[in-house]
């Protein structure tokens, strides 16, 4: 019998308390056990590390075996990069403890000789460029560990995505509160990020439904953060992108989850009805999930979420997961266009959840314009794995489109977010646009915020918009553009998130949040040995320069060959198969 991947984990695990994998693969079998234990459509990227007699390692990625011989010299850690597992392990607990050890003894090395170090989770959703030296990987913590049915919590590492969390804790009739919209955005993303979702109207971002945080901090001490236990490092460093030490464990909230979300498509004709559109429907208790679509300056759609376990006689049941499903923008833009009056349908859940997958919200129509390939039903069908956010994401860092595109959430107070929208329609023509109404975090805090208040004394709630499109191709003109976005943001009191391309300059950061609270809460919890948030953000433009100005990028910076290369990579990768092992379609369907 096949060992299990959960198996394997759990022994390797073992192997790391040593310093070796002797026992997981024997020299002499190399390619036969290589080719034995990559057989996972769970863990299609997968990269596993052999240690034989000889003190040497050789590196096997999925299919077809590859080796690369390494030397070694001195204890090492060896990550299987893994993209979730959600079945349980034999000892779960203890497994996660003896990795919290090693991950502590790596993150302790590294203070003691006062070098700073950046986090490895084995896969982002960030359009960053990403710098791969002095790293603490953390991949393995790829688990849901617990599910509290009693409680309404589960215990979950970092590394587990959105689709893999659905999926434990609806087979216990719940749900988290708040759902990223890719399925491929983890727990800890989620944390340290700034995350949030169609219900953080109601309960804020991704970090305002989490418990309590164990994190190992910059000096290798294991803790625990809650909003009782070191409050002010549990609010600090949420969004602040692991600026103060390695997350290791999430205690999330979690809601009874219904069959179904009861989605109304309410047709608007400009932003500023948009606006009072989304004011009227965040102030309705019933509500769970309010978002809402711009095509143009003239026709857009506030979509409205209820949950629910009944479907209405008259209503429809939609599902948007399946390669011939719609495109979920594509599908509520037909819906408004032939109806003044709002319309009604039934979505599952989990399909609710996920619905902008397939094409990235709409940014997958940019793969089609970039090869001038027709943009069809029949072609979204025949390319579908290549049209889900895990794949496209690998593309773009790839193809190096990322650093010509425009991807952007940007938030702002709800009085200045039409004069925004009128100042990307004039200087970036980029639609649609996505809106989503955030609650806010207490202050101070990383995440975008704006200090006015409500009559009754709340943070007023903010607009996040977002423009996804193309740049430019001419690496000058594309920093231009982002730092006249970047003032303009600030002219009307909005700000960007982290994630995406960051051209302020120090000062200019610094100007927009709370330098001193962030710099005293560093020195606290000895935190000063890894990068601030701003070195880790910060666009490197010379670099990027010449990396469009040299010789040898040709074949991977033209057009159309950088896109060849992007798919060619997202092949390798193997991520689709993420996509087609998922259960969640199952839920809410047939009943069940």
């Amino acid at each position: 019998m096949k060992p299990t991947w959960t198996a394997i984990a759990a022994k390797r695990q073992r192997c790391l308390q040593n310093h070796h994998l002797r026992g997981l693969i024997y020299p002499k079998s190399q390619t036969r056990h290589a080719s034995f234990v990559l057989r996972s459509p769970y863990y299609p990227d997968t990269t596993l590390c052999l240690h034989n007699n000889n003190d040497r390692l050789f590196q096997c990625s999925y299919g077809p075996l590859k080796t690369k011989q390494i030397y070694r010299s001195g204890p090492f850690y060896l990550p299987i990069r893994c993209i979730s597992s959600s079945a349980p392990l034999r000892n779960p607990i203890e497994t996660h403890r003896k990795t919290v050890e090693q991950i502590s003894r790596t993150v302790r090395q590294y203070f003691d000789k006062k070098e700073k170090f950046r986090i490895s989770h084995g896969s982002t959703n960030s359009t960053r460029s990403a710098i791969k030296r002095n790293l603490v990987d953390t991949s393995s913590l790829s688990n849901v560990l617990k599910v509290d049915v009693d409680k309404k919590t589960c215990l979950v590492e970092p590394n587990v995505p959105m689709d893999r969390l659905v999926e434990a804790t609806l087979k216990h009739g719940l749900v988290p509160p708040v759902v990223m919209e890719f399925p491929g955005i983890t727990v800890g993303g989620g944390y340290s990020g700034t995350s949030g979702e169609s219900s953080s109207f109601k309960h804020g971002f991704f970090d305002r439904t989490i418990n309590t945080v164990e994190m190992v901090l910059a000096d290798g001490e294991v803790t625990t953060l809650s909003p009782t236990e070191k409050e002010d490092l549990f609010n600090g460093a949420a969004g602040a992108v692991g600026t103060f030490g390695v997350t290791t464990l999430v205690e999330l909230q979690l809601q009874d989850a219904k069959k179904y979300v009861e989605a109304t498509y309410h047709p608007v004709s400009s932003m500023a009805e948009a606006i009072e559109k989304l004011r009227e429907a965040t102030s309705d208790a019933d509500l769970d999930y309010v978002d809402g679509i711009m095509y143009s300056k003239a026709s857009g759609a506030i979509i409205t979420g209820r949950l629910t376990d009944e479907v209405q006689a008259d209503h429809n049941v939609q599902c948007f997961s399946g390669a011939w499903d719609p495109w979920f923008y594509l599908h509520v833009q037909g819906k408004v266009s032939k109806s003044k009056s709002p319309t009604i349908e039934a979505i599952p859940l989990a399909e609710y959840l996920f619905r902008y997958d397939r094409g990235g919200f709409w940014v997958g129509a940019s793969a089609f314009e970039y090869f001038s390939f027709p943009f069809n039903r029949f072609t979204r069908w025949f390319l579908d794995d290549f049209l889900h956010t895990r794949m496209m994401y690998t593309a773009l860092h790839a193809s190096g489109q990322s650093k010509k595109y425009i991807v952007q959430d940007l938030t702002l107070p709800f009085p200045t977010a039409e004069k925004f929208v009128d100042y990307t329609s004039e200087a970036f023509g980029i639609w649609p646009l996505w809106l989503c109404p955030l609650k806010q975090n207490p202050l101070p805090t990383m995440h975008p915020h704006y200090n006015a208040t409500t009559k009754s004394g709340e943070l007023q709630p903010m607009l996040n918009i977002g423009l996804w499109g193309d740049g430019h191709q001419s690496h000058s003109e594309f920093v231009q553009k982002n730092r006249d976005l970047e003032s303009k943001l600030k002219d009307l009191g909005g700000m960007k998130w982290l994630y995406a391309h960051t051209y302020y300059t120090e000062s200019e950061f610094w100007a927009l949040f709370n330098k001193k609270w962030y710099e005293d809460l560093r020195k606290k919890y000895r935190a000063t040995t890894l990068p601030n948030v701003y070195e880790k953000v910060k666009a490197d433009v010379e670099a990027e320069k010449k990396g469009e100005g040299h010789s040898g990028s040709f074949w991977r910076t033209a057009w159309p060959f950088s896109g060849f290369y992007g798919i060619k990579k997202a092949i390798e990768s193997r991520t689709y198969l993420a996509a087609r092992a998922s259960t969640w379609k199952s839920f809410g369907k047939d009943g069940t």
